[in-house]
Order: structure tokens, then C-alpha cells, then sequence
């Protein structure tokens, strides 16, 4: 008798046979089991699908020519499926013209064994294509591992509102990947100044998330009372210019908050505007033009400095929070305007339940995100 070892997971490697004909369904069973997998039968197309989602089986083999729904047919819903979508598939026919191995192998299918089946033949080919799906699989599992690690490494260096008390901040931080191209900081810039940075690196790929990991340490070496924030931005834009390639750029605002003088300074840095809701419950949005980072060897900046009163409240964020794609699209005009709604709605909320209330608002079509996004709300 035939034993398999098919990697580390518990148990046989488990095969559904989908086909009209009892003696197959036997014959391909009988096989299976002599070579040490655990066979799963249906009879009918739907019924292999409805055994699949529940079984998930390692691998199907699946006749073409049955009455009612054909094998074609079955395996263009079970590849449909996301419950079903990954689980190799090996047609069974008596059809081997080159046209329907070609449309069997277009639709899905990893494999084609014509009728009649040598045993050596299926067994063979079984094998190997279990040994691809679970190879896939642990390849995947290790790459989710490293983007963990890389996730894990990014939210470290993200301050919490706990971390910093005095900052007088909430914020909402959602990544796309499971490292992001977003990134935002908190940081004393003087004895009296607190700095609140929000920023957007183009691009949802690993590339832009290892740009965020060393942001953070190139902001630190251009604060406090050496600098102002323009020159902050503009030293940041030249080392960036030789760190970014491939079209990519970094939008920024950075915001000074001077409680003591009640001042307010932003910089932006072709990012969206702020929201500012005022103490008294009005919203307005704070305008600023700016050239981008990392694109140009010289840039300009937009700043604003203005009065602020205890109980104003800040909001930054990225246009991810503002702007959709695809058939329900939201431009960044319209996106704008609902924020500034929600902003001015959260006013009476303490400012973590606000920043709460306005990011989950702006996500209440239920659609999963399409990029990364951030809401910072600071409290003056």
C-alpha cells in the first residue's frame, strides 16, 4: 500500500470528487484512500460546492460533462466563491481535445486528466498540486508574518495620546496594508509649543510604509527652537528628495500649538486643509497652499498663524478619510464638506469620542477602506 506525508498539517490531505457516475465517484475513492487521503463524494455540481464551502477540501476533482450544471459551470462558481476561490481544481474527462483542456485551465483549473484515468497518473498529479497550494500557503503565512513584524514596528513609533497627556490629542490610524503609507507625530517643539504632524506618503505599497519608519527619526532632527516650521518642511523636502523614487511624494501639515499665548501656527505642505471647530460649535476649514515633499529641489510652503481660545479644537488628517473611488466615489470637495459636518456635530463630545464619532461617519457606507487614513483632533 501507497502512504503520503504531506507536510506537517493533522490528518490525511482531504479530496472532494465531484462527478455524475457512482462507478467514477467508487473508482477515483477507492483510489484515494488505497494512497492514503481521505476522499469527500458529491454527485451533482451544486452539491460539490455546497460540500466544498463546508468541507474545505484540499483539492477537487471535478467531472465536466454532467447533466444540468456542467463542470465548466461549476468550477466558474466555486473560483467566484471567496470561500471556495483557493482550492485547486483538476478536471476529469473524456473531452481531451486541446479546446476544452485550454478552456478548463483558462476558467481555473490547476490540472486536466482525461478518461480513462491510470491511477499512478492521478495520484501523481494530486500530489503535486497539494504540495503547490500548501508551499503557497506557508510562503503567505510567513509573508503576513514579516508584514506583522513591519506593522508592529511602524505602531511603535506612533505616539498615543496616553503616552503624551499634555498634547491634548485623540487620533484614529487605519492602514490599508498591514503597514501603511500614512504616518502622524506628537512632539514637545518647545517649552511652550507643542508640534502635530500629519503625513501622507503616495502609494499603498511596503515602499511607502519603510519611508513612514524614517520620517519620524528625520522630523526629530529638525524641531525646536533652531528651526521654524517651514524650515522644518524644507529640510525635510531635500532629504526626501533623495529617498523617494519612482514618482512617489509626501504630503504634510505640520501644526504648532502655542497654549500659553494662545497661538496657532500650520505649514502645509500640499496636504488637505484642517478643520477648525471653535469653542462655540462653528466649523470652518483652514485653507493653506503648498508644494509637495520630495519632488522638487525648491518649495513653497503655506502658513497660517491665528488666535485660539481654550475648548477650540484642530482636526488633521489624510485624504483617504475624504475621498473614495469606483462606482460610489466621493471627491475630495464633497468628502471635505461632509467632514466639516461631522466635525461640527462631535463638538459637545470629549475629543476621543469625537475623533471616534467623525472617522466612523465618514465610513458609514460600510465599504472597507481604500487607503490609509488618519484623524488627529487636538484640543487647544
Amino acid at each position: 500500500m501507497e502512504h503520503t506525508v504531506m507536510g506537517s498539517q493533522a490528518g490525511p490531505p482531504r479530496i472532494l470528487i465531484v462527478d455524475d457516475e457512482a462507478i467514477n465517484v467508487e473508482t477515483l475513492a477507492w483510489m484515494l484512500k488505497e494512497a492514503g487521503f481521505e476522499p469527500l463524494k458529491a454527485q451533482s455540481g451544486p452539491g460539490g460546492r455546497e460540500l466544498a464551502a463546508r468541507e474545505q477540501p484540499d483539492l477537487i476533482i471535478l467531472d465536466i460533462m454532467m447533466p444540468g450544471e456542467t463542470g465548466f459551470d461549476t468550477c466558474a462558481k466555486l473560483t467566484r466563491d471567496p470561500a471556495t476561490a483557493d482550492i485547486p481544481i483538476i478536471f476529469i474527462s473524456g473531452l481531451d481535445d486541446v479546446d476544452n483542456k485550454v478552456k478548463g485551465l483558462r476558467m481555473g483549473a490547476v490540472d486536466y486528466v482525461t478518461k480513462p484515468f491510470a491511477r499512478e497518473e492521478v495520484i501523481a498529479r494530486v500530489k503535486i498540486h497539494i504540495r503547490l497550494r500548501r508551499g503557497m500557503r506557508a510562503l503567505l503565512d510567513e509573508q503576513a508574518a514579516k508584514l506583522a513584524q513591519i506593522r508592529d514596528a511602524q505602531q511603535s513609533i506612533l505616539v498615543a495620546p496616553e503616552d503624551l497627556p499634555e498634547a491634548r490629542f485623540a487620533v484614529r490610524y487605519l492602514p490599508v496594508l498591514e503597514a501603511g503609507g500614512d504616518f502622524y507625530d506628537v512632539f514637545p517643539w518647545s517649552d511652550t509649543v507643542m508640534g502635530y504632524l500629519v503625513a501622507d506618503i503616495s502609494g499603498h505599497d511596503l515602499g511607502a510604509s519603510f519611508v513612514t519608519s524614517s520620517l519620524k527619526a528625520l522630523l526629530r532632527q529638525n524641531i525646536g527652537p533652531l528651526f521654524t516650521p517651514v524650515e522644518t518642511l524644507k529640510n525635510i523636502n531635500r532629504v526626501l528628495g533623495s529617498l523617494l523614487r519612482d514618482g512617489k511624494h509626501l504630503t504634510a501639515i505640520l501644526a504648532c500649538v502655542n497654549r500659553r499665548r494662545g497661538r496657532l501656527t500650520l505649514v502645509s505642505g500640499g496636504h488637505p486643509p484642517p478643520v477648525l471647530v471653535s469653542a462655540a460649535g462653528e466649523a470652518s476649514v483652514l485653507a493653506t497652499e503648498g508644494d509637495v515633499l520630495g519632488v522638487f529641489p525648491v518649495v513653497q510652503f503655506g502658513s497660517l498663524e491665528f488666535p485660539v481660545s481654550p475648548g477650540d479644537r484642530l482636526f488633521l488628517y489624510t485624504d483617504g478619510l475624504i475621498e473614495r473611488f469606483g462606482p460610489r466615489a466621493v471627491g475630495r470637495e464633497k468628502g471635505l464638506t461632509a467632514l466639516v459636518g461631522h466635525c461640527r456635530r462631535a463638538a459637545g463630545l470629549p475629543l476621543a469620542a469625537a475623533v471616534t464619532a467623525v472617522a466612523e461617519a465618514m465610513a458609514a457606507d460600510g465599504e472597507a477602506p481604500q487607503d490609509d487614513m488618519v484623524l488627529m483632533g487636538i484640543e487647544v
